[in-house]
């Protein structure tokens, strides 16, 4: 049955809002971190800056060590986003492969792990990794991003290998391959569109991850973009809007890219799916 044109009309009009919804924050930011102090104290803001200039960008690097931050970010969030889909891969599969009590418990426990809010959390975490002597360090934020990941990956991936047809890993089994050599060779390839969505969602959680950062760092020379962020507010909380617009506009870009460049590799694989099947 063909959808009639009105039903289509809507549907675009549709996409069309719930795209601008999404994109107005992020315009409206790139065009406050270009507008000079004048424009920004005006009582008519514009949505193009009348005279842009690049003086709230070298601010921000001036006042704060914003490339330093932004390296911090970047081997957390990277680390997270490896150890977590390195973890998940093969306990997704035996969830998958093996529906048993064992599995019921682990889907469980993924239910049950993201009801809990942070601040229930931070006070065991916090206890844990003093003991590991990882406090203030990159490691210790490191394992917290990943233990928080984890659940929400293992679940992701678990529907993930669920839609790779046994037959093909029964076929590997009689031609002599083993179970690892299964798992390696024949169903991580066809999970290379899964593991980069939830490698894409390991790294954008961490980078964009305040709370726990802003408790377990405590040397600035250790702190990720999200908590220098606020190092733009003073102390009566007013915020140096340019500045800060500037620095928040170059924390999102690293995120707009990985998930350029991942949404490629999902769409590569999955046409190669189609054209091979």
């Amino acid at each position: 049955m063909r959808t009639r044109p009105a039903a289509r009309a809507g549907q675009y009009a549709a996409l069309l809002a719930y795209l601008v919804f999404l994109g107005f924050p992020f315009v409206w930011l790139a065009s406050t971190a270009f507008k000079p102090p004048t424009e920004l104290a005006g009582l008519h803001p514009t949505w193009i800056p009348q005279d842009p200039t690049l003086a709230n960008f070298r601010q921000a690097f001036d006042e704060q060590p914003l490339l330093r931050a932004a390296l911090n970010s970047l081997l957390t969030a990277s680390a997270a986003a490896l150890v977590a889909v390195a973890v998940a891969t093969p306990m997704a599969y035996v969830m998958a492969r093996h529906r048993g009590a064992l599995a019921r418990a682990a889907t469980g426990w993924v239910l049950v792990s993201q009801a809990f809010p942070f601040v229930l959390l931070i006070i065991p975490l916090f206890l844990v990794l003093k003991n590991l002597r990882l406090i203030d360090s990159l490691p210790g934020l490191v394992l917290v991003y990943v233990v928080w990941s984890l659940p929400f990956a293992l679940w992701m991936l678990t529907g993930y290998v669920r839609a790779v047809p046994a037959e093909l890993e029964e076929a590997a089994a009689v031609d002599g391959a083993g179970r690892l050599r299964t798992l390696v060779s024949v169903t991580v390839p066809l999970l290379a569109p899964g593991i980069a969505a939830t490698a894409l969602f390991a790294f954008v959680t961490a980078w964009n991850e305040f709370f726990f950062a802003l408790v377990l760092l405590k040397t600035p020379e250790h702190q990720t973009l999200p908590v220098l962020l606020t190092r733009f507010i003073g102390a009566e909380g007013v915020a140096d809007l340019g500045p800060l617009a500037a620095a928040a506009f170059l924390a999102t870009l690293p995120s707009l890219v990985v998930f350029a460049l991942i949404q490629r590799r999902i769409t590569g694989s999955l046409l190669a799916g189609a054209v091979k099947g």
